[in-house]
Parts: structure tokens; C-alpha cells; sequence
């Protein structure tokens, strides 16, 4: 499970994987989109145990709707028990969409992290290693 935290929205912190800064670094863009990368994989994990206890719970609340509807009782429980069974399923085949465009959506951050590797990290190097410092990009475009 993850340690994800709702924050409140008078507080500094913030619940983002990686911050949305001026940081456009090579080695900052890499850490940040490794940071989102793994924090989807994460919740992507999560969402996938969600939706095995909502299926358990809606099946259980069908469980239920038939318990009450074989002891003869109202048959206003038996629909409503039914009902949420119901809504509980709807709800897993979202809460799977979710965790599906999750699961897509960190695979692209690691295709985009290995795509900016492959175009820039030969150039983060050749600056880097340099003792005088040398323009940053876009220096000379004023």
C-alpha cells in the first residue's frame, strides 16, 4: 500500500509526486518524471486492491439481497440490498477505468523519461563535465 495522505487545502505541502517549478534541469526533469512514473505505478496498485474489494462487497451485498429475499422478509430490503450490489459494481467497472488510464498514463511517463534521456543526456554530460560554465539554453535567444 502507499502512504498517500489527503492534504488540506490550507496547508504548504503539497500532495504531488513532483512539483510543477521552474526546475528544468536535465537530472530534475528525469527525477520528476520518475517521480510520477512510480507514483502512478503506485496508485495503480491500489486502485487494482480497490477493485477487488469492491467486486468482494458487491457480491456480497447480492449475497445478502438473497438471504433476505429466501427468509421472506420485505421485499424493500431485498431491493435495496440489491441495489447496492449494483451501485458497487458500477462502481469497481469505473474505479478499473481509472486504474487502467493509471497504469497507461505511467507507462508514458517512462516512455517520455527515456525518450528525454536519449535526446538530452549526452548534452546534460558535455555541459557537466566543462570547468567554465556555458549558456543555458535559450540564452541566446533574446
Amino acid at each position: 500500500m502507499s502512504d498517500l495522505e489527503p492534504s488540506s487545502p490550507g496547508s504548504s505541502t503539497s500532495a504531488a509526486p513532483a512539483p510543477a517549478d521552474d526546475d528544468n534541469r536535465y537530472k530534475a526533469v528525469q527525477a520528476k518524471l520518475g517521480a510520477l512514473a512510480a507514483a502512478l505505478d503506485c496508485a495503480g496498485s491500489d486502485l487494482e486492491t480497490l477493485v477487488r474489494s469492491i467486486k468482494e462487497n458487491a457480491q456480497f451485498a447480492e449475497d445478502i439481497a438473497a438471504d433476505i429475499a429466501n427468509a421472506g422478509l420485505d421485499p424493500t430490503h431485498v431491493d435495496l440490498a440489491s441495489n447496492v450490489g449494483a451501485a458497487l459494481g458500477g462502481a469497481g467497472q469505473q474505479v478499473h477505468k481509472l486504474q487502467s488510464t493509471a497504469q497507461e498514463t505511467a507507462d508514458l511517463a517512462y516512455s517520455a523519461r527515456s525518450t528525454h534521456s536519449k535526446l538530452y543526456a549526452g548534452l546534460d554530460e558535455l555541459r557537466s563535465n566543462r570547468r567554465e560554465k556555458t549558456p543555458r539554453p535559450g540564452f541566446f535567444n533574446r
